[in-house]
């Protein structure tokens, strides 16, 4: 790196007299990178300079400290960002109390086959969690994305509206069918777990499709064909499917930090 001559930089601090533009734009590209030629232009500063860049900090500071206007901003962006979210959120979340509606009326008039309810209820959240984290939905999301707030906690924030919304639908339809609510809700909670527990490592959205489409393919498909309930969601499963919500849970926890790093292709 060749550095501007001391003579350069003094006369850069004393208003640039003598250098054309483009020297005086080698000179601000090359400071931009270089501390210690900083300090040598500090050094040639003179009273005036350095008196206006008191002033100015000073004037800045008190400013920072006393207006209350970027809690305020900061307040009124959140706002408007949580309204985008939802509505961004609604149609799926409509849809999937939809889907949990149709398989209530099925397992009424269809008794012969499997609860639909069952084999609906661990995929139930997962389009509402591939949503709360999509830059293809989320009108904010490059925003939001490089904020301080973003990670594991807005993950988290984000899941548990998907949650509040499909955990009620999923206990009125369990009631309503007769089906075993443990069965209904802990798979639900260990397939949400487990969409961000993979979710730290390839992103939230590309989990919960691949949790989606290896569920369908490997339980409910073949229940549905079979017209037999898979073990996997029998009575006797209860405690694996509890602890598997509880090991998920930790293992989300454990790697919060890969949160920080998703991408928007995540």
């Amino acid at each position: 790196m060749t550095h501007p001559p001391t003579t350069v930089l003094a006369r850069y601090a004393d208003g640039g007299r003598g250098l054309d533009d483009a020297a005086l734009w080698s000179i601000e590209v090359h400071l931009d990178a270089c501390a210690a030629c900083r300090e040598h232009l500090a050094e040639h500063a003179t009273p005036a300079t350095t008196d206006l860049l008191d002033r100015v900090a000073a004037s800045l500071d008190q400013a920072m400290r006393t207006s209350p206007r970027p809690a305020r901003q900061r307040t009124r962006a959140a706002a408007v960002h949580r309204r985008r979210l939802a509505w961004s959120l609604l149609p799926w979340l409509a849809v999937t109390v939809a889907v949990l509606g149709c398989g209530v009326l099925l397992d009424s008039a269809e008794p012969r086959l499997p609860s639909l309810v069952l084999l609906l209820a661990p995929v139930a959240p997962l389009p509402g969690v591939a949503v709360a984290w999509s830059r293809h939905i989320d009108p904010v999301w490059e925003l939001i994305a490089t904020t301080p707030a973003a990670g594991l906690a807005m993950v988290l924030r984000r899941t548990l509206a998907v949650l509040v919304v499909v955990l009620p639908a999923l206990l009125v339809a369990g009631v309503s069918t007769g089906t075993s609510l443990a069965l209904t809700l802990l798979p639900c909670l260990a397939f949400t777990a487990a969409a961000l527990a993979l979710g730290a490592f390839i992103g939230v959205r590309r989990a919960a499709i691949g949790l989606a489409v290896a569920w369908s393919v490997a339980v409910l498909l073949p229940s549905v064909a079979t017209r037999s309930l898979s073990p996997v969601l029998q009575p006797g499963s209860v405690a694996v499917w509890g602890a598997t919500t509880v090991v998920l849970a930790a293992i989300t926890s454990l790697a919060a930090s890969h949160f920080r790093r998703l991408t928007s292709g995540n």
